[in-house]
């Protein structure tokens, strides 16, 4: 194990540096990328290794489309990419791997876990880049009323079908038998995710705009929403390791 995680270092960091250059990541997030990428190239094989980047360029090139009509919705973290979020994102995922290679006995459940925390990753991903532009309006899963797009814990039908699709594509690297498990876990914890935003996530009424919720904390100030510990990567994390203990559930 420790081999071939030495020799995937160089590779993950190459990744990671290209992906500094071109603004995705802060140096905080390439190192953390670094760490994930390593775990997924040195232990995950072809798959896992293919997985991660689909996971990783997929959700940069969404992150970019149409940003200026995002950033003016004012609903999350903009720009690059810090070691919060990639932790958030990838790290169940890579916590599996590692597991997986400690206990061989629990390799398949392990793997399933690897694929269905990026699925969650992945689908969260979509719904928020695509839902928050063509999703027109959604509707609150806190009060079931119309909120603007981008609130967290807000749905529509253009968002829930790019989490089904965002889902679906991470699913299709699992073993034939258990793509429906990866995509659904995957899709289950992307929709905990929005109760989550919905119901504990921090958020603040956006100064500019007071019919608005944004995730960005204001200086000093105590969230008109949720909680102050439980912000978008906790949020995040919390749905990459629902998808994860979905998959051991009922994949064994």
């Amino acid at each position: 194990m420790n081999a071939l995680l030495i020799a995937a270092v160089p590779a993950a960091a190459l990744v990671s540096a290209l992906a500094y250059k071109a603004r995705v990541l802060t140096v905080s997030g390439a190192i953390a990328a670094t760490l994930v990428g390593a775990a997924a190239f040195g232990l995950g094989g072809g798959a896992g290794s293919g997985a991660l980047i689909v996971f990783f360029v997929t959700s940069s090139a969404l992150s970019r489309w149409r940003r200026r009509e995002k950033e003016a919705l004012q609903f999350e973290k903009g720009g690059r990419r810090d070691a919060g979020q990639v932790l958030a994102n990838g790290g169940v995922a890579a916590a599996a791997l590692l597991l997986g290679s400690c206990v061989p006995a629990w390799s398949h459940m392990c793997w399933l876990s690897f694929l269905a925390a990026l699925a969650a990753a992945n689908a969260d991903t979509w719904a928020t880049e695509i839902g928050s532009i063509a999703g027109g309006t959604p509707v609150s899963l806190r009060d079931f009323r119309r909120a603007a797009p981008g609130t967290s814990g807000a749905v529509s039908v253009a968002g829930t079908l790019a989490a089904l699709a965002g889902a679906l594509l991470l699913g299709l690297f699992a073993p034939p038998r258990d793509i429906l498990l990866v995509t659904l876990a995957g899709f289950a914890g992307c929709f905990i995710d929005t109760l989550l935003g919905a119901t504990v996530q921090a958020q603040w009424r956006d100064p500019a705009n007071p019919e608005r919720w944004t995730e960005r904390r204001p200086d000093a100030a105590r969230p008109e929403r949720g909680l102050l510990a439980v912000n978008n990567d906790f949020v995040n994390f919390l749905c990459t390791l629902a998808a994860a203990a979905i998959a051991v559930l009922f994949g064994c």
